[in-house]
């Protein structure tokens, strides 16, 4: 049995010592998000205006087999006319690397203002659904998801 020893040159060591550094510098921002990161997702979008709580269906199963395929059902109570309709809807994860998942843009041509989609969730979370309205009021709703085995890598 021939046991080859190779031995590492100064180019090799400083590549190396530069991918731990920057491995270290971007790991505390690959953290991640949570209640006061939708918190000011939020408030990015919206300012210091208040949701207010009824109006949306938020469908998630309350506990996901898997966190690669978590399916997400959004439907919130309007007339979709001219006067008076959805504008936006903005689904947050708090326990994902990212807590902006998605955002559906609605018109009173849509005649139904929901939408389905799946999405991954890493770890046990909250969803909060956001729902924008024509006359400039917010509505929340909030549910918690048990996530069993993660999708995003954990």
């Amino acid at each position: 049995m021939n046991l080859k020893v190779t031995e590492t040159t100064r180019r090799e060591t400083l590549t190396l010592a530069a991918i731990a550094g920057l491995a270290a510098f971007l790991a505390p921002k690959m953290s991640f998000a949570d209640e006061n990161a939708v918190a000011a997702e939020i408030k990015k979008l919206y300012g210091d205006k208040k949701p207010a709580s009824g109006k949306i269906k938020l469908d998630v199963p309350e506990i996901a087999e898997n966190g690669l395929v978590v399916p997400v059902n959004v439907e919130v109570e309007s007339p979709m006319t001219d006067k008076d309709y959805v504008k936006a809807v903005h689904v947050f994860a708090d326990g994902n690397p990212l807590p902006g998942v998605v955002t559906y843009k609605f018109t009173p041509a849509c005649g139904k203002a929901s939408a389905s989609t799946r999405m991954r969730l890493a770890q046990t979370q909250n969803i909060v659904c956001v729902a924008e309205m024509s006359d400039g009021n917010l509505y929340m709703a909030k549910a918690n998801v048990k996530v069993t085995i993660g999708g995003c890598g954990g």
